[in-house]
């Protein structure tokens, strides 16, 4: 009797193990933003392949119509923001088969111009997912609240008729919503006007708001500088530390734009300095502290040589990773410490490349959908493998799973498998 119970026990194990190589397993992890959780691109969860495979496994492919954003997951759910004809559309999708697990949609209509055609007029912003509740904002501006587990609308904010005849920036609204505690933050308006909001992530329901400048197409981040909570938001006009409980002001860094609004990337923090660039206007490492009880920002190095545009950079081991509008596009490394570019990767990558990065690799996602494995080790660094993951147009930042990426194209999310990694 103990032998039987004991090849039944064996059997068991057998099948069970089997049945989780042969399906696929979700990842438990969340990602809840643009560029994660921190927005800094960080994905420290990745299982590096012992050897970077030839080509990646296509898991599935899902047509989810027109959109910038990036996806958003969290355990066994994939969350998206897109745009189908006149409708802007919220998915929850099976993370494992691409498959709606439920959808809504809104009518949104747009008109865009000025160069901005072929970038369409699906939504730029990036969904945040926080507390049970996926936060939004529209091409046009407006900011809704939806019950992540159902897809049903909680609350708007619509201030649309606070700004004008177009109540958004040129190409339309693209700041992703940053939520803190119990307050999700966005700036609301135009290039002409506009402020910094804080809002009860419950109702909506203002708490402060902050200025009068337009908005821009950054997005803001969360950080600790000399122990005071704030919000670092790169507007219109300045570069600027908000104090979280009372919205005050903190300190400012002039950053106007160029011509029509060119004030793009979100700003990198790291150990209480922040690496911000502008397109012509090269990147900067800015100090702002307290002294004497004032604040004070110090510029401690501005590098001219490289200049980003409507790429953020990611920062490993003390060095920064971007793409430099110069050269028509030339991949770059410069030291955090002295601003010094020690490598360069080949000139002409294209118009725009999303990053992120592992603790020894740099991932770079060309708008020509070829996504670069980079050996992250600041002048030594080097490209090891190329991969094509679309043949559409990848302007969205991927999302890095344990052993897997999510990629979007022009018109669908896209699954692919890492299969050499050392975890399947």
């Amino acid at each position: 009797m103990k032998k039987n119970s004991f090849i039944l026990r064996l059997t068991y194990i057998v099948i069970f193990t089997t049945t989780l190589r042969c399906f696929p397993v979700a990842d438990n992890i969340s990602w809840t933003g643009w560029l994660g959780p921190k927005r800094n691109g960080h994905v420290p969860h990745f299982n590096t392949p012992s050897k970077w495979p030839k080509k990646l496994k296509k898991e599935w492919q899902t047509n989810v119509g027109d959109g910038y954003g990036t996806a958003v997951v969290h355990e066994k759910r994939i969350y998206f923001h897109s745009r189908i004809d006149n409708n802007e559309i919220i998915w929850c999708l099976d993370i494992n088969n691409g498959k709606p697990i439920w959808k809504n949609h809104y009518e949104v209509p747009f008109k865009i111009g000025g160069g901005g055609e072929p970038h369409g007029k699906g939504p730029k912003s990036n969904p945040t997912l926080a507390d049970g509740k996926l936060f939004t904002l529209s091409i046009n501006g407006i900011l809704s609240a939806w019950n992540s587990d159902t897809g049903t609308l909680i609350w708007k904010k619509d201030h649309r008729s606070k700004f004008g005849k177009r109540p958004h920036p040129y190409w339309g609204a693209t700041t992703s919503p940053l939520v803190v505690d119990n307050r999700v933050y966005l700036h609301f308006g135009s290039d002409e006007q506009g402020f910094l909001s804080s809002m009860d992530v419950d109702t909506g329901r203002e708490i402060w708001r902050n200025g009068k400048d337009g908005a821009a197409y950054s997005s803001p981040l969360y950080a600790e500088i000399n122990g005071i909570r704030q919000i670092i938001e790169w507007n219109h006009e300045d570069l600027q530390g908000v104090e979280i409980p009372t919205g005050k002001t903190l300190w400012k860094f002039h950053m106007p734009h160029r011509g029509t609004n060119q004030n793009m990337p979100t700003p990198s923090f790291n150990n209480g300095f922040i690496l911000i660039g502008g397109e012509k206007r090269g990147i900067r490492k800015i100090h702002p502290h307290l002294k004497d009880d004032k604040w004070h920002v110090v510029e401690k190095w501005h590098q001219t040589r490289a200049a980003l545009n409507m790429s953020t950079a990611v920062i490993n081991n003390g060095h920064l990773y971007g793409l430099s509008h110069y050269g028509l596009g030339e991949l770059f490394c410069i030291d955090i410490t002295n601003g010094e570019i020690v490598w360069r990767g080949s000139g002409r990558s294209g118009d725009n490349a999303t990053f992120l990065s592992t603790p020894e690799h740099v991932l770079s996602l060309l708008s020509n959908g070829n996504l670069q494995i980079i050996e992250a080790k600041g002048s030594k660094s080097k490209i090891l493998v190329k991969y094509q993951v679309a043949e559409s147009p990848t302007w969205a930042a991927p999302v890095l799973l344990r052993n897997r990426i999510l990629v979007k194209d022009k018109d669908s999310l896209i699954m692919w498998q890492f299969t050499d990694s050392k975890e399947n």
